[in-house]
């Protein structure tokens, strides 16, 4: 065998550099489009569950589902959901879970109806309610960490107190607040441009936002690592209660924003401000492709987890169905999206 026929056996597959235009060869499980997918498989399965229903929708009503009437008024209360979805991603990653965010939501929001019903300006009343909600959520996470309380029952607890609190003192009555209608913070935070609810692009801000603070921040490292494995965490330097403490402060800020941006919406403060959106904010969660075991999680996944939440009702009764089947197509969303991140999610424990 000549020199030339001899197989190279420090590079058995040859050199492949300049095969194709003179760059190097890359194997196909290093292209950057299998590496997106896989970095946001939950995303891209929660993404895929919205649309298949979507879909759905159009097909048994597509009269409704092609006017912009349908997605506008969709667009109008969804970034209240938003704002609650995305800090509880934080808390369930950190191995926690919220249930008092919506009787924060109520207390703050009644704090800036107070504030603008004695006249003061409402940019005064939301930052009084970004106080509270940060006050309130810093006092919850206190009571798990320090106090040692699960958070399950501490959280509920919180819930049940707050919201009997402003029961007892409000006696039930509501607030009307329709000066908000000719207030700058109502133009800037609450109208529409070109037909568009404004607020849903300050919902936007803040996914994107949280998102950066979720993969590219050092506090969101510390979350998935306190979640993965505190004695770790610890051992790595990380102030364990600190990080947990703080993802219920977060919760605290998110909801005070929901509940406030809920008010200008209606113009009126309501004694149950809040109260409805406990189960569809942690559906939207878990629809959204954050486990329950914390570690990981994916906060653009819980933004189209509350996309797709919000979507259910709406479709369900403009398909032509009753409204008794809206519970059921809730649950179905919810298991046929769980089993999709089951089969779906890189490690389980």
């Amino acid at each position: 065998m000549s020199k030339a026929m001899e197989p190279d056996l420090q590079n058995p597959l040859g050199d492949v550099r300049g095969a194709v235009a003179g760059k190097e060869w890359r194997h196909p499980s290093n292209h950057w489009l299998r590496g997106f997918i896989i970095d946001n498989r939950a995303s891209l399965g929660t993404l895929g569950v919205f649309i298949v229903m979507m879909a759905a929708f159009m097909i048994a009503n597509p009269t409704v589902f092609t006017t912009w009437y349908l997605y506008s008024s969709v667009l109008t209360t969804l970034p209240v959901a938003l704002f609650v979805v995305v800090p509880l991603v934080f808390v369930v990653t950190c191995g926690e879970i919220d249930l008092s965010f919506p009787a924060t939501m109520g207390f703050a929001s009644w704090v800036f109806a107070l504030v603008v019903q004695a006249g003061y300006d409402p940019f005064l009343g939301i930052a009084a309610a970004l106080v509270t909600g940060t006050l309130l959520g810093f006092l919850v996470g206190s009571l798990v960490v320090y106090g040692g309380l699960s958070s399950l029952i501490a959280t509920l607890g919180m819930n049940f107190l707050l919201r009997g609190l402003i029961q007892i003192i409000n006696e039930g009555k509501s607030t009307a607040l329709t000066s908000l209608a000719s207030s700058w913070a109502y133009k800037i935070f609450s109208s529409q441009i070109y037909g568009i609810p404004v607020q849903i692009f300050w919902a936007i801000a803040f996914v994107v936002l949280s998102a950066m603070l979720y993969n590219r921040h050092r506090f969101g490292a510390q979350v998935k690592v306190v979640g993965d494995n505190p004695d770790s965490a610890t051992q790595m330097g990380i102030d364990v209660k600190w990080v947990r403490v703080k993802v219920f402060v977060f919760v605290g800020i998110g909801a005070a924003i929901a509940g406030t941006f809920s008010v200008m919406i209606n113009f009126t403060w309501w004694p149950t401000a809040g109260d409805g959106y406990l189960l569809p904010v942690l559906a939207s969660v878990f629809v959204g492709g954050t486990p329950t075991w914390g570690g990981i999680g994916t906060v653009v996944g819980g933004a189209i987890g509350a996309v797709t939440v919000s979507f259910i009702q709406t479709g369900v009764v403009a398909a032509g169905l009753s409204g008794f089947y809206v519970q059921f197509f809730n649950g179905l969303i919810i298991i046929l999206s769980l089993l999709g991140h089951k089969w779906n999610q890189a490690r389980y424990r």
